[in-house]
């Protein structure tokens, strides 16, 4: 395999994409907003009946992974998510339940910014500011008895799912903190936001692939990370990375890591088995169907196909070549933002 220069125009592009994607410009806003929209929900909770036990970082925001909001003719990336979990003990059986939570915390919500937009979701309260242009996403969580490191998600099908927002964090900034180590510019979490901006390029106008949960791209990720680390280049990186992960898909193979338990027994019941390293009895894509899994295998074909021609071209020297494939790949904005500008 022909390893792409580092003084290439592709690679030179692809790291202005980079920084261009990187939603770093609003991260002091971010810490003082967070800062003051726990200690407002934390007063209304507590005065409510309910024990914060505690209110980790978590989301893109803390893994440095988080997109910038972009809108491009009909292509919208909705950008990072900061989330804001409330680890809580409950004073009585009805405040433990999802739907009694996400009134008390949309009061919370109500009481603390009553001219700030607010969304119930499954799981959580959003809240919308105008000025700033972000959103949180308030998160009720369970507190585990005697593990300051572990939570209980409560899902809207009554579903209680032990989990750890610090370990998911570790998880990804602990192969960021490897990557640096190595030569070149190209870091772990780097490429977990370029293969997110690609995805949203992919779900726009996929058959049956309407959602893939980061948490997902997150794990297969470091699945390719795991086994091929980065290379010097983004390009050389993704083509590698495409090309393993493509055949992971397309073969079934199982997804799992050992960063916090041993790895469990196979199991045969699910079409695809991706396994939450933090609760390995927590299948990502067990509710994945054969066709979904395809889709994703033949996105993941052609993303390897699409890098592999913009490295061919850049190789040749036809930067329009190289540069339509790089549009193919990551969509209109490439080619607006991958020049630095003057």
């Amino acid at each position: 395999m022909v390893k792409l220069s580092t003084r290439s125009r592709l690679h030179s592009r692809m790291s202005n994409f980079v920084d261009w994607i990187r939603a770093g410009d609003k991260d002091d806003i971010i810490i003082k907003q967070s800062k003051e929209i726990r200690e407002r929900i934390c007063g209304q909770a507590e005065a409510d009946g309910l024990t914060v036990r505690s209110t980790p970082n978590s989301g893109s925001f803390a893994k440095k992974t988080g997109l910038r909001r972009h809108l491009q003719g009909d292509s919208y990336v909705e950008g990072q998510d900061i989330d804001l979990p409330f680890v809580v003990s409950p004073r009585d059986e009805d405040g433990a339940q999802i739907d009694e939570l996400l009134r008390r915390f949309a009061r919370y919500a109500q009481t603390s910014y009553p001219n700030t937009s607010r969304t119930p979701t499954r799981s959580s309260i959003q809240l919308d500011f105008v000025g700033t242009k972000l959103r949180y996403d308030l998160v009720p969580m369970l507190a585990v008895p005697g593990d300051n490191f572990a939570q209980v998600l409560l899902r809207s099908n009554g579903e209680k799912r032990r989990t750890s927002v610090q370990k998911h964090i570790e998880f990804v900034t602990a192969r960021t903190g490897k990557s640096n180590l190595l030569a070149g510019r190209v870091l772990f979490n780097e490429c977990v936001r370029l293969i997110k901006w690609w995805r949203e390029f992919r779900v726009d106008g996929a058959r049956v692939l309407k959602d893939v949960p980061s948490i997902l791209l997150d794990l297969l990720c470091a699945h390719a990370y795991d086994r091929l680390e980065v290379e010097e280049t983004y390009a050389g990186t993704l083509s590698r990375w495409f090309s393993l992960l493509a055949g992971t898909v397309r073969k079934r193979e199982r997804v799992a890591f050992s960063d916090f338990s041993r790895l469990p027994a196979a199991s045969g019941n699910a079409v695809w088995t991706v396994l939450d390293p933090v609760n390995p009895e927590n299948n990502i894509v067990s509710q994945w169907d054969k066709f979904q899994v395809d889709e994703l295998a033949e996105w993941l074909e052609e993303g390897c196909d699409s890098i592999n021609r913009a490295i061919a071209a850049d190789l040749r020297g036809d930067d329009v070549a190289s540069l339509e494939s790089l549009v193919e790949l990551f969509g209109s904005p490439f080619k607006h933002h991958c020049e630095v500008k003057e």
